[in-house]
């Protein structure tokens, strides 16, 4: 047999654990993860390559009910890619019961004819009886399913069996990306990210919606720090006063939570500057989305 490569699009409902999934897949932490909804964003390829084949996984931003432009974008985003891979993996968090949003999804997956592999998430947190009468409900649901797996990506149970499964719908061809190469986005955006998973973390309510974050400067100085500046943008006033936090010391937090994660992703010392900026409803306004770095939510094609 040849070596093997496409793409494989990971789809679902907002909070499943696909970033979580592709993490543990990768061996890195390159997407950010947050009890949140609609944490990812943009359309991220995740790159595998192993000595027989490398799957181009692509992170999608959950399918939800939007509610804004960016919201808009991010759903459609999503849809774009059902007809443009060679696997899907549509991840179902086994904890929950079946949902419209996942009959909508379902509805969805009907009408292409990309192999679909039913990816059942979170098993440890079920008990046997009840596993057994989701997945019937779900082949009731979703008859035309290459297969049904079972997996913890917290634990990485049953990864490499759908790691094997994958590869083995994959079209024989050359690699897509160089060996070393995990990512498609530069270390900028990967950095803006690390940023935002931090303020997820710490803030409530609305706020984390509200948020985009840009590293504006990333450069290493003379005594090998290398220097991140990044400003995070809210749509009100009243937000930015809970990320800057009393004295400073939400912004402060969130730094220093942040540092650490983008120290290991550089592999060196950084000095990380955090600004704080209003830009007024840049959700619902397509010039501020494509100045924040959401422009591709407004292209098609991968």
């Amino acid at each position: 047999m040849g070596y093997r490569s496409g793409f494989v699009t990971v789809v679902g409902r907002p909070n499943v654990g696909k970033s979580t999934l592709l993490n543990a897949l990768l061996g890195e932490k390159l997407l950010i993860v947050s009890d949140k909804p609609q944490t990812t964003r943009n359309r991220i390829h995740c790159i595998l390559t192993t000595d027989n084949a490398q799957i181009v996984f692509i992170d999608t931003p959950g399918i939800h009910q939007p509610k804004s432009l960016l919201g808009e974008g991010m759903v459609q985003a999503a849809l774009d890619t059902l007809q443009e891979v060679d696997a899907i993996v549509f991840m179902v968090d086994a904890s929950v019961e079946l949902g419209s949003g996942d009959r909508y999804i379902a509805n969805q997956l009907a009408e292409v004819d990309t192999p679909i592999f039913l990816v059942f998430n979170k098993i440890d947190l079920v008990k046997a009886t009840d596993l057994a009468q989701l997945e019937q409900d779900w082949q009731q649901l979703l008859p035309r399913v290459r297969s049904i797996i079972h997996i913890s990506a917290l634990t990485g149970y049953n990864l490499e069996l759908l790691r094997e499964q994958l590869i083995s719908v994959l079209p024989e061809g050359p690699k897509y990306y160089p060996d070393d190469m995990v990512v498609d986005q530069p270390e900028r955006f990967v950095a803006a990210e690390l940023v935002r998973e931090k303020i997820l973390h710490l803030t409530h309510e609305e706020v984390p919606h509200a948020v985009a974050v840009v590293v504006d400067e990333m450069k290493e100085r003379e005594n090998q720090v290398v220097y991140v500046r990044a400003t995070i943008y809210v749509e009100r006033e009243s937000q930015k006063g809970i990320i800057i936090g009393k004295q400073g010391s939400m912004l402060k937090r969130i730094g220093e939570a942040a540092r650490t994660d983008i120290e290991r992703l550089l592999g060196s010392q950084i000095f990380l500057d955090l600004w704080v900026k209003t830009s007024r409803d840049w959700r619902n306004r397509q010039s501020s989305l494509r100045q924040l770095g959401y422009e591709e939510l407004f292209q098609r094609g991968r």
